[in-house]
Formats: structure tokens, sequence, C-alpha cells
């Protein structure tokens, strides 16, 4: 069994919104329910109920209510949701008018600044305006090249609010990985800034916007947001208008907009490091409850909070982020490097901010475990309440650095789903108690179970993570995929009808859920499989080493495994290294997990959004292409990788 890190008291239990749910259930449909593992059995087993009862409780604006929760709940893909509804998607995250503190900024070297409810509300009501004006009607496309700041929330809402739909890649992509994107969906309008700072430098947007536009026909307008420049020259770009030219404002009320419960909201997009980024069509409705779902329940937020998420414009965390405005909450935006100045960037603006609830990467956790970085010590944390962490597995070892560094009485979720539901399969639940290496729980409404290769559903045992019924915030379909091959062939050609979401997980007694890393980069040696997670997380404890990354060689008609080691500074390969590393895998894990070749290189490749890319690694050594490099955060890592000679020897 895991090592226990946390409990929540008798009086957090009670206060949880989670718990305030249980008795709302209760009252509702007469049940007794004590805990959470008796709600999330009813809720699989009861589906339609138990999504009806997430609309009521989250109190779902509307101008027309639905006629049947769902059309068929053995459908999947395509079973349609609460037919008949007619909502709109920024209402409901512009339910608030008020003088409440709506979102906090916080950029490098800048101080905070605030923005109300009431503010917003009357900045989206200018900008839907003017985007109206524009000719923009439901369906259209509005897209962002932007930072992480209030003006991007500002034109997501505004585009929303009149029926658009929404798309956005980070500032840091490089142009061909925009075109790859907003080229396959035809945007109307565009929002970007002048630039962005990182690490102290400015960096220019709009040299690669006049590049973008040659390619992008469709644009019809530019809107220039000025940040790293108080007035910047837009003279050369076509169609552009500065942001205060553009805002209307005489206009301080919003026309909503009221669209089917199935209409497209956003368009999300796979990583693209195997070719074209996937287009995810997400719908108005489905993304709403599922948000609403995760934040109120699993993740606790109440008005009162200060959510942060460090997270770009360019993952699906900003989208599952700004949807806490829906509760009244205050959401933290910060834009920059969190390393600059120094590794307490993150936790300076946590104490000033009173940030409650602080979400951030595993990537994070650990580069601050390396550094050797201890955040209580240099700053008060006395405001924070639950960490959340995704992007990839957070080893036992960062469960009781956060626990040991951070604070002992918070609660921290390890919480796991993807861009293609823009959510949790896995996650947080404020009842439950905290092991090390261990995600909480299953989410509500979420069918999720471990299957073998055959399809059986196992427990204590690595399987494939899988979904066997509908929900709602699954794509309503591909972009440019009409018969639905490329929608099908991602999630359902292994067990038909059954979501396969690509996860290595194992599901344990208690319904807690480890992750052993992707099922694609999954090792196979002498037949076994072995979650790259197993072995990350031994690796993590060697002090020496700074990053690694796993992958399984196809040698002498079997699979072997090379593990690839970027070390600390001041730190060199040798053998007596390379036995400490064998010998720690070996001990904390098995002989079957002890890597075959151990090589040290220069850098690690991740994607954008700071994940570890294996398989395009494990191309580069088998001599393949990398179709997509501009998906890559720093593309040149994977240079390191070609012709390395121990590859090619016993």
């Amino acid at each position: 069994m895991e090592k226990l890190l946390w409990t929540p008291s008798k009086n957090r239990v009670a206060d949880s919104n989670m718990s305030n749910y249980i008795k709302f259930i209760n009252n509702k449909f007469k049940t007794e329910f004590s805990n959470y593992d008796e709600l999330y059995k009813w809720s699989v087993t009861n589906i339609p109920d138990f999504w009806e009862s997430i609309w009521d409780y989250t109190d779902i604006k509307y101008s027309i209510k639905y006629d049947e929760v769902i059309d068929n709940i053995n459908k999947m893909p395509g079973a349609k949701w609460f037919k008949g509804a007619r909502l709109n998607f920024a209402e409901n995250l512009l339910r608030y008018r008020d003088d409440e503190t709506a979102i906090i900024f916080k950029g490098e070297n800048r101080k905070s600044v605030s923005v109300t409810y009431n503010d917003m509300y009357k900045q989206v009501a200018q900008i839907a305006s003017s985007l109206r004006k524009e000719g923009v009607k439901k369906g259209d496309r509005v897209v962002a090249f932007m930072p992480n700041i209030p003006e991007t929330v500002f034109a997501m809402l505004a585009a929303t609010s009149i029926g658009a739909v929404w798309s956005s890649c980070s500032p840091d992509f490089g142009i061909k990985g925009v075109l790859d994107r907003f080229g396959q969906i035809k945007p109307k309008v565009l929002f970007t800034a002048d630039g962005y700072f990182f690490k102290g430098n400015r960096i220019d947007s709009l040299n690669r916007i006049s590049d973008i536009l040659e390619e992008l026909p469709s644009i019809k307008k530019v809107v220039v947001i000025p940040f790293s420049e108080t007035n910047p020259d837009i003279s050369g770009i076509k169609n552009a208008v500065s942001f205060d030219k553009f805002k209307d404002d005489n206009t301080e009320e919003i026309d909503f907009e009221y669209v089917d419960f199935n209409d497209p909201l956003y368009i999300m997009y796979s990583s693209g490091t195997t070719g074209l980024p996937k287009c995810m069509v997400q719908s108005v409705g489905g993304i709403l409850l599922h948000h609403l779902k995760e934040l109120i329940l699993h993740t606790d937020v109440k008005r009162s909070d200060n959510i942060f998420y460090f997270t770009s414009c360019g993952w699906m965390m900003w989208n599952w982020l700004v949807s806490s405005l829906a509760t009244g909450a205050s959401i933290v935006l910060f834009d920059g490097n969190p390393f600059h100045p120094d590794p307490g960037t993150l936790f300076e603006m946590t104490q000033n901010d009173k940030v409650t609830i602080f979400g951030t990467s595993a990537g994070f956790v650990s580069a601050l475990q390396t550094a050797g970085y201890k955040p209580k010590e240099n700053y008060d944390l006395s405001s924070l309440r639950t960490v959340l962490s995704t992007g990839s597995p957070l080893s036992n070892e960062n469960f009781e650095f956060i626990y040991k560094e951070f604070k002992e009485d918070i609660q921290l979720s390890s919480i796991s789903g993807g861009s293609d539901l823009n959510g949790c399969f896995v996650l947080g639940n404020p009842m439950s108690p905290v092991y090390a290496g261990e995600l909480q729980c299953r989410g509500l409404g979420m069918k999720v179970d471990s299957f073998d290769e055959d399809g059986n559903s196992v427990r204590n045992e690595p399987g494939e993570l899988v979904c066997t019924a509908p929900f709602p915030s699954m794509p309503i379909y591909f972009w440019d995929d009409p018969d639905g091959n490329k929608y099908y062939s991602a999630y359902f050609f292994m067990f038909p009808n059954i979501w396969r979401h690509g996860d290595y997980i194992e599901i344990n007694d208690r319904g807690g859920v480890t992750i052993y890393g992707r099922s694609d980069a999954t090792l196979n040696p002498g037949g076994v499989r072995i979650g790259t997670a197993e072995i990350y997380r031994q690796v993590d404890s060697v002090n020496e080493i700074e990053d690694s990354i796993v992958l399984g060689q196809n040698w002498k008609n079997d699979v072997r495994i090379i593990l690839f080691v970027k070390l600390k500074p001041d730190f060199n390969m040798d053998k007596e290294l390379i036995s400490k590393i064998k010998s720690t895998i070996r001990t904390n894990a098995s002989p079957r997990h002890v890597p075959a070749k151990v090589v040290q290189v220069q850098d690690i490749p991740y994607t954008l959004t700071m994940k570890k890319v294996e398989m395009a690694v494990k191309k580069v050594i088998d001599n393949k292409p990398v179709i997509n490099k501009d998906a890559l955060k720093n593309p040149e890592a994977l240079d390191y990788f070609a012709n390395i000679k121990e590859l090619n020897e016993d």
C-alpha cells in the first residue's frame, strides 16, 4: 500500500461542496449515501439522473430547457445530450456582475492587476458588439495568438457570447505550428498581442503574424492588444486594428446568442507530433457541465477562492481555469517563465494574491525538487488549500516533496485527462485521503475502467484506461472528418463502442488510480508490459539526474529498454553512476525495469504543453522522420538522439 500523506479533517469534509452535493442527491433521489465511493457507483449506473443533477446543482443558465438528458446511453460515439436545450456558454461564466474580483493578472516583472466582474462584463460587451459589426456570427471561428492575459479571456467570452467558436494557440508556437492548426479551421477574426515576455526578454509576435496572414486568407480582421509595447506599429499588418479602437465603447450590455447544447464551442488540438494536429470540436453544453462538475465538486471551488493554474492559452488547462468564473471565484493568470527571476516567482504571487488553489505540472514540481528549492521557507503559503498537478504522472517523491516543502495540510490532487475531453477522467476529491503516487478517484459520471488486451476489466494490475459509457464533453466531431473515421480511429478502434484513451493505469480496491504513462509508449521487453512512469519514479530519486526519457528499442527480435538522462551541472556519466541508476531501478522496481542502456544526452524534448515525447525520440533512433517538429518546445533536443553509437551495440 502506498504511503498515506493527508486526510481531510471532519470540518473540511463537512464544508466541502462534494458533501453538500451528497445531501442534495440524498434529498432528490431518497438515497442514503455517506461517502464518495457510494456516490461514484450511483453516478455511473444512473448516468442520465447524474448529469441532470449536475445541471440543477450548478444552476445552468438557459433560455429553453432540454427535452431529454441523453438519446441513447449505449451509443458511443454519437450520443446526443440534453436535446432541445438552448443556452449560452458566456452567459454562464458572466452570471456575476458586481465589484468582486474576477481576474488577477501577474506578468514577468509586473505588479498584479485586478479586474472586477463588472468591469469584465463591460469589456466583453464592447468586444462582442464589435465582432457582430465585423460580421461574426454563430459558428464562425474566432482565434487567438495570445499570451495568458485578461484580454484573452475577454475575447473568448465575447466570441462565445455571440455563438462563435473559439480556438487559441500560445504565442510561443512557430509559424508552421499555428498554420497547422488555424489553417484547418479557417477563422474569420484573429486576436493577438504585439509580443510577450519570457525570462526578461521581449519576444515580438507581430513579425510572425504577418507571415501567418499570408497563408490565412479567411481572416478578415486582426485585433492587436498592446502588451509588450505601449503603441506598437501595426501599419504593416493587413486588416489590423488596435484593441482600443476595435472595442465599441458605447455598448455596456451583451446580446447573448442562444445555441443548442450540442453546438460547437471550442476547437482543441492534439499535439501534432505525428502529423497534422487533430482538430477536436467540443460542445457548448458538454464543456460547461463537465467543467462545473470538476471545478465545483472535485476541486471544491467556492466564490471566496483565488484559483491559479500555470498554463498557456494553447493548453486545455486554460479553458478549464477560465470556467471557474461561473463559480464567482477569482482566477489568477500568470504569463512568463515561472523560474524568472528565480524559482520563487509563483510562490511570491501565491503569497501576495492569497492563492487558495494552485495548479501546476509535474515537470514544474520536479524542477523545484531538483533545484532543492523549499517554497515554505521563503513565502507565507497559509492561504493555500489545494495543489493540483497534471501534464504527466506525479511521482511518489514529488508527492512527498510537496507535503514537505509546500505545506502539510493541503489536498494534493494529481489529475489526468486530456484535451480530447477538455477535462479529467481521474482527479481529486476533497472528502478522501491522499496517498503517495496515487490519483484520488475516478470522476463522477465517468465510467472509467482498466482493461487488459482482451478487453477484460482488471484491478490491482496495469491495463488500458477506458471509458465504457458516454459523457457530455466527448468531442462532437473532428474538423474535416465527414465520415468520422479520424474520430473512430482515435478512440474506438481497439474496443468497439468503448473509449480507449491511450493511458496505462492501475485501479486499486479503494478506487485510487496510478498512471504509468501513455500506453503507446509502454515498454514491452520479453513480452511484459511496463509503464514508463514506473522507471521515471526511480530515476527521479537519483540526485545526479536533472531529467530523463525512457523508451523501447527494437533489438534482436525483442525490445530492450533505453534510458536517456540529462545530468545536473557538474556531474558526468561514468560506470559508477550507471551502476547506481540501474541498482536504484532494480531494487525499487524490479529487474525487468532495468534499462539495457543508460545514455547521457544534453536535453530532453517536450511538447509546447510540457509533455515528454517518447514516440518522437523513438522515431529518431529508428531512423524515421519526425513529421511535425513545430509541435515541440525544444525541437533541437531531438538532434542529440541521432547517431548515438551505443544504440548499435549490445
